[in-house]
């Protein structure tokens, strides 16, 4: 990309002729000046005028960074974002990270989609030709309605996507539920099993974690894999929260990480090294000390728990040596006792310092137990998770000022309204992480053996993809070689329809792609926040360029094919129904600004109290019971026993001794960890996000690449002898294929284990070697999912690593 050539208008572009010309297809205009945020104004727009706007960014991140856009002639000059002038005083500030600042790149990319396209080589080739906007949805829809008409609706699926989040961010759902709708999908690839977890232990009521402002009040503060400053560091949530707690309380911190992460660089007494995917047993080994040392809270256990012991175990399951402490002690299943000695060897802990934390742990009070969503994105995640939240209940630390409950920290935002999508005629979902197999053998997937709802089984295959805003059908996926071959093959899907602003390598698989506008394109409201939320209400910064639409006409069109154009739009432009929803959410907060105010001050802040998780139910736990079977927390889950009854599982799915999942929060070895390397691959291997991307989005920018490269995280002794130094390319492989990056040789990786960001663009001769020259650690993981909830386990993974 050029970085001295002046920013085209749409007039300017279509007089301009020879090799700029040949951008028209898939490239847009290039930027204004050779700065990052383009600070600088062409001789061009020199002596225009300049009007702002207010913007936001729509990206899966909770910043939701507040944008300003600076425009002369139709064209974005520069973006800058929110400031104390803006809000009148100094603190707090929802400032823009480096991505979002960035947006004027991605606005004006030369790789932008400019007009409606069709594929005209193979699938996953990038093969594509102009064509108009009614042959594009001419095609779309014709195939839409001949797969329908052979396989009926449960054939059609809206995959998962992140690329977009805002007020009307799916409307092709609901254009889709008004012709009979489509096979759904539960999960996301973030959180699946958490989430699935979570209920089972606290109930639906429950399961909010307390807000980082609480954990002021806290003594001690323990963060089981989370990085606030690198997955949240735009706008201001938990990442300023993170901050604004390390730098004001009196707490001892401690991060619980295989990676000295940069939430906490410049800190390392707070790094607790630990081998990846082991945090349950060292839950297990803390327990063991505090059960032998009188340590543990039997009050609160036996009057709020479930599950802890013989006393508190259910009716029927009693004597069994089923609970938690018989497990810990070595009475239960395996009778194996949990010593911090056992746990030091899985985990790569001291003993000692296991000993050493635990007596803190049992000493010190306010507790406040905290977990990000890296520990559950994996094989055993769904323990893991659930370890972590027992350990708070194991010294009654939960519904207090201070503590926490175990889960991620509460994030509390201004009421939001969003589209009405309808309801979908079709029931049965699927774990979105299994598409893939619903596409290959979505007939044999079945409620025991694929976790299907609603229906025994699935009636059709997959036949027919709407992929809007999303990189998930490779890039984001697991083993992006075998996602290739299934989305290759025509006979299989038959038909995928791509909303995009630029050619990632899933929009590759499309047979026709349709050119998207971002939410700062268009009006457009989001709500989001922590301790302090914010509303960020944004009008369209330039007018649409080339033949960009909105997703909301695209969704539109289609429904005019289907003679359904009346009831998707009920009559109202897609800013009337943004409007009409923004009434909506004040009637359920009436302190809200007017619509008119909104639009004004571009960004509405509010400030919010601090939210201990589960007072209510520590204060009265009759009163306010959990919708838990037993109304409690339970450690041990007969619900979870009775829902998987039957399943189909593999064997390492299960532990000896079990026939079924383990109904208390275990240690459950990994498939591919670091109790089961082999010579051939040695080493685990680990992904985490990464400051210059969110998931994949912006990974295409050669700016952002640039100051943050890809690398394979990898110990000096580890290094050492392999031959490998600082800086040099390696190749990373295993079972699954090969990448290629860069060696960052580093101690703030645990020897033993290698970590590389997730989200970096697939780059692979996918005809020829497949060696993924962009580094994507999804060329390297497992599309075999999680036991309970079917979900990505895309952080358990072992590799080799040699000089390239």
């Amino acid at each position: 990309m050029s970085d001295i050539m002046p920013s085209l208008s749409r007039r300017t572009f279509m007089k301009t002729t020879g090799a700029l010309g040949a951008l028209a297809a898939v490239g847009g205009s290039v930027a204004a000046t050779n700065t990052l945020f383009g600070a600088g104004v062409p001789q061009a727009h020199a002596a225009a005028e300049e009007t702002v706007t207010w913007g936001h960014c729509a990206i899966n991140c909770p910043g939701r960074c507040s944008l300003k856009f600076h425009v002369q002639d139709d064209e974005v000059v520069w973006v800058d974002t929110y400031t104390s002038k803006d809000a009148g005083f100094d603190d707090p500030q929802p400032r823009a990270c480096l991505r979002g600042r960035s947006y004027r790149r991605w606005l004006a990319s030369p790789d932008r989609i400019n007009y409606p396209m069709k594929r005209v080589g193979k699938r996953g080739e990038g093969k594509y030709e102009q064509i108009s906007w009614d042959e594009a949805i001419d095609l779309a829809a014709t195939k839409l309605k001949e797969v329908i008409d052979k396989y009926g609706n449960e054939a059609v699926y809206v995959p998962y996507a992140t690329g977009v989040s805002a007020t009307t961010s799916r409307p092709f759902n609901r254009f889709l539920n008004l012709v009979g709708g489509y096979l759904n999908f539960y999960n996301s690839y973030s959180t699946a099993q958490i989430s699935c977890i979570t209920p089972y232990m606290y109930g639906s009521k429950g399961n909010g974690g307390s807000s980082f402002k609480t954990a002021e009040d806290a003594k001690l503060v323990l963060i089981f894999g989370s990085s606030p400053t690198e997955t949240r560091q735009g706008g201001l949530t938990t990442h300023y929260d993170w901050v604004h707690l390390r730098e004001r309380t009196g707490a001892k911190i401690y991060m619980i990480d295989y990676r000295m992460n940069d939430s906490i660089s410049g800190h390392s007494e707070q790094w607790l090294p630990i081998n990846p995917g082991t945090d349950a047993a060292l839950v297990a080994g803390i327990a063991h000390y505090l059960i032998k040392n009188d340590l543990v809270d039997l009050d609160f256990l036996h009057t709020y728990c479930q599950g802890y012991d013989e006393e508190t175990m259910p009716e029927a399951y009693k004597g069994k040596n089923l609970s938690y402490y018989s497990y810990i002690m070595g009475e239960g299943y395996d009778k194996v006792e949990k010593t911090p000695e056992w746990a030091a060897k899985i985990t790569g802990i001291p003993a000692e310092r296991i000993e050493e934390l635990a007596e803190e742990i049992g000493t010190t009070k306010p507790l406040y137990v905290n977990q990000g969503w890296g520990p559950q994105r994996r094989s055993n995640g769904e323990w893991t998770a659930w370890a972590i939240m027992a350990l708070p209940c194991l010294v009654g630390q939960i519904g207090l000022p201070g503590t926490n409950n175990g889960t991620r920290e509460d994030r509390t935002s201004p009421a939001s309204v969003s589209m009405d999508a309808g309801k979908n005629p079709v029931k049965t979902s699927i774990p979105c992480f299994l598409f893939t197999d619903a596409i290959d053998h979505g007939t044999e997937m079945t409620a025991k053996n694929a976790g299907v709802k609603n229906a025994d089984a699935l009636k059709v295959n997959i036949k027919y993809m709407i992929n809007y805003a999303g990189n998930c059908l490779t890039n984001q996926h697991s083993d992006i070689n075998k996602a290739h071959d299934v989305l290759a093959d025509e006979s299989k899907c038959e038909f995928i329809l791509g909303i995009d602003t630029v050619m990632c390598d899933s929009l590759k698989y499309s047979d026709v792609i349709l050119p998207d506008l971002f939410r700062f394109e268009q009006t457009s409201q989001i709500s989001t926040g922590s301790d302090t939320g914010y509303m960020i209400t944004g009008t369209a910064c330039t007018s649409p360029k080339f033949e960009r639409k909105t997703a909301y006409e695209m969704a539109t069109l289609m429904a005019e094919k289907f003679g359904v154009a009346d009831e998707f739009t009920e009559g109202k432009t897609e800013e009337e129904r943004i409007k009409e929803q923004y009434e909506k959410a004040r009637e359920k907060s009436p302190k809200l600004p007017t619509w008119d105010e909104a639009v004004e001050m571009g960004v509405y802040i509010e400030e919010h109290a601090p939210v201990v998780s589960m007072k209510k139910f520590r204060d009265d736990p009759v009163a306010n019971k959990l919708d838990t079977p037993s109304g409690k927390i339970e450690i041990f889950s007969e619900k979870l026993l009775e829902f998987t009854e039957g399943w189909e599982l593999e064997a390492d799915d299960t532990l000896p001794g079990l026939d079924t999942m383990p109904p208390i929060p275990v240690y459950l070895p990994e498939w591919y960890g670091v109790e089961n390397t082999t010579d051939e691959y040695p080493l685990a291997l680990s992904g985490f996000h990464y400051r210059g991307r969110i998931h994949s989005s912006w990974g295409f920018m050669p700016e952002l690449k640039e100051v943050n490269p890809q690398e394979a995280w990898i110990n000096p002794v580890d290094a050492e002898p392999r031959g490998i130094e600082q800086g040099d390319t390696v190749r990373v492989k295993n079972e699954f294929g090969e990448i290629e990056l860069l060696a960052k040789v580093t101690p703030r990786v645990v020897p033993g284990t290698v970590a590389v960001s997730q989200g970096a663009w697939h780059d692979a001769d996918m005809a020829g070697d497949r060696v993924d020259k962009g580094g994507s650690i999804n060329t390297l993981t497992t599309q075999r999912p999680s036991p309970l909830s079917k979900g990505n386990p895309q952080h358990t993974n072992i590799c080799e690593v040699v000089k390239a």
